[in-house]
């Protein structure tokens, strides 16, 4: 069988975007091309690989089962047809998925002016932290390019580089009680708390430092974000616990009062983690180099 390799890219559009108008854009194709290319797909692999449902399109199941082995085979592709060296941004076209949640919404706008402004055929996704996911999993079977966040116990086919060190900050709305006077471990127990957690968690380190003092906190709400958090702690008496260069142009902008936690907390280490198989990958160590830049200059201020 003579088999157009052209179709396995635009395959792995199609189950990466699951849309025949999403998979043009990212191939920069036409979507009656697009359609084209899928209709070859259907007929060489005997499944329909997209089916409608209501007005949207969905991946069969064969389609589900080929999307992780598909993405990894145009990734090995790409790495065997890139030429060696730095890429030229101005030409990079490429979709560079993200694993972050409260970094896209701290370092995020300034990423995207940084690489837009070099390489304008570039997009970047940003993936929320799936609770049932593993990072690991994704970054080794090419679901995403990076991880970035708290990376622990990462294993040795992932790299992980330490970006920054983050403090943990106490947050309240402006004009709440505990914005004024000293913030003592007694008066922070007995606030009202909101938890961030993409697993739900209603405690953590800050529990087990009270504890040791004899005291104890109520958590009245889990959300799975600190940006989430914040937004709750802006319209109601609840405090938040976040890290402070993570969470400090949110908590600027939404005009809410940082305090320091009456209680000693361990630092939160940031870094990027990626597939040891992206270490030569000229675009891949562009996009490193971006992150790189913007997350620490920001850090630093």
């Amino acid at each position: 069988m003579n088999l157009d390799l052209n179709l396995l890219f635009a395959l792995d559009a199609l189950l990466e975007e699951g849309s025949v108008g999403g998979a043009a854009r990212r191939l920069h194709l036409s979507e009656p091309a697009t359609s084209r290319a899928l209709g070859r797909i259907r007929a060489v692999l005997g499944d329909p690989v997209l089916v409608r449902s209501g007005r949207q399109m969905v991946l069969t199941p064969r389609a589900q089962e080929l999307r992780t082995e598909v993405h990894a085979l145009v990734e090995r592709a790409r790495a065997v047809f890139t030429p060696p060296g730095p890429p030229d941004p101005a030409t990079l076209r490429r979709v560079f998925t993200v694993l972050a949640d409260d970094v896209a919404v701290a370092f995020g706008p300034e990423l995207l002016a940084r690489v837009q402004a070099a390489a304008p055929g570039v997009t970047l996704r940003f993936l929320g932290e799936d609770p049932a996911a593993d990072g690991e999993a994704q970054l080794r079977d090419g679901q995403a390019d990076l991880d970035i966040g708290v990376v622990v116990d990462a294993p040795p086919e992932i790299v992980v580089e330490p970006l920054f060190t983050d403090r943990m900050a106490a947050v309240v709305r402006a004009g709440h009680p505990l914005a004024t006077g000293a913030l003592t471990p007694e008066r922070y127990a007995a606030a009202v708390h909101v938890s961030a957690s993409r697993r739900g968690r209603l405690t953590g380190p800050i529990d087990e430092a009270l504890a040791e003092l004899g005291l104890t906190r109520q958590v009245a709400l889990a959300v799975p974000t600190f940006g989430a958090a914040l937004v709750v702690v802006a319209r109601t008496d609840l405090v938040g616990l976040m890290p402070w260069r993570l969470g400090r142009h949110a908590i600027e902008a939404l005009g809410l009062v940082a305090l320091d936690p009456p209680v000693a907390l361990p630092a939160k280490e940031i870094a990027m983690a990626w597939h040891r198989r992206y270490e030569a990958d000229g675009a891949h160590r562009w996009l490193r180099d971006r992150v790189r830049e913007t997350v620490t200059g920001l850090a630093a201020e």
